[in-house]
């Protein structure tokens, strides 16, 4: 199955240990590599074979203390 790439708007990033604190709740997601996040574009980005693994990556960030949705 070829890699899908999915891109977050996450909401509430302030600085580089926000980014920091999603990029790191992404990685931990079986399934999730290449993630990249960006600051000023309030976005964070990663590829999956897995489509419903949107809804988890949502799911974590938000509990991680940002409010994520599908971009």
């Amino acid at each position: 199955m070829a890699l899908q790439k999915i891109t977050l708007n996450v909401e509430g990033m302030s600085c580089g240990h926000c980014t920091g604190m999603v990029q790191r709740t992404l990685e931990e997601i079986d399934g999730v590599s290449n993630v990249s996040v960006d600051l000023d574009t309030k976005k964070a980005c990663f590829e999956t074979e897995t489509s419903s693994l949107i809804d988890k990556a949502i799911k974590e960030v938000t509990e991680a203390g940002y409010k994520a949705s599908s971009a």
